[in-house]
């Protein structure tokens, strides 16, 4: 594993993701930039995927249940070669295929789109049951990135509790635990914790890792996939605003988009 090229291509992604944010002038900051580093680790070293052929139908299915954060599924996809990167200049642009929350209509490589938060999750489960039902051979993931402030929807608990009383062994969720939402820390709006108890009593496996450190991070996966007994999740500690010290940990910087000119400067003095 070279976990340095790893970590190469998420510092140019994040900073591509800092351009596009200041050219469109709104769009949040700092969930993608703490995602950056499981979007790499997934797409680029554990995903079973084509991004020529995106409608390929043994493709794993990723469903981008936190859509908020997808200027760094953007960018990753666009170094992948799913779209030209110059279409990046067009995010939350009318008419653009890259809109403030994924829509699968408009943009190739998305299973659905997202935008009310605490639904991804009921898709997923519904997906990879579909799955189990239609083809029983089938070795395909289904895999559901999440926010930590979406897990106080009630809807969410509702399909871990199918999920682990199926034993939805098809199906892997990711946690992105930034511990912060629009309106401040996660545990002082409404507590989560103690999560990994929760998931537990839910029938589900759990796995916790440093959401920045690749070699913890494809670890995670490649042992979940391995797991056949029932779903899994990954809870991955992230730092919100990851890579920039003008954002990292400030919940203020969840729901804003930098200017062109904090964006220069910030640049300038990283390289």
């Amino acid at each position: 594993m070279d976990t340095e090229k790893y970590k190469e291509k998420a510092q140019i992604i994040r900073e591509e993701i800092l351009k596009m944010l200041a050219k469109a002038g709104s769009g949040h900051t700092a969930g993608p930039l703490g995602m950056v580093d499981i979007l790499v680790a997934l797409y680029f070293g554990i995903l079973n995927h084509d991004p020529k052929n995106p409608d390929w139908k043994d493709r794993d299915r990723v469903i981008y249940s936190h859509g908020h954060t997808c200027p760094a599924l953007y960018v990753v996809m666009a170094e992948l070669g799913y779209f030209p990167k110059l279409e990046l200049d067009t995010l939350r642009k009318f008419g653009s295929s890259l809109q403030g929350h994924p829509h699968k209509e408009w943009l190739k490589g998305l299973e659905t789109s997202s935008g009310p938060l605490g639904s991804g999750l009921s898709q997923a489960v519904g997906m990879a049951l579909a799955e189990k039902i239609d083809n029983k051979e089938s070795d395909k993931k289904f895999y559901c990135l999440m926010s930590d402030g979406e897990l106080q929807e009630g809807q969410v608990w509702e399909a871990l509790m199918l999920a682990g009383h199926k034993k939805i062994n098809n199906l892997i969720a990711v946690v992105d635990r930034n511990e912060i939402q629009i309106s401040g820390k996660t545990e002082d709006v409404l507590s989560l914790e103690p999560l990994r108890d929760k998931f537990e009593a839910f029938n589900w496996d759990v796995i916790e890792v440093d959401g920045h450190d690749f070699e913890q991070i494809i670890g995670a996966f490649e042992i979940a996939k391995k797991i056949t007994e029932k779903p899994v999740v990954i809870i991955a500690h992230t730092i919100p605003g990851k890579g920039f010290k003008e954002f990292e940990n400030d919940y203020t910087w969840h729901g804003k988009a930098p200017s062109k000119e904090q964006v220069e400067k910030i640049l300038k003095n990283n390289n």
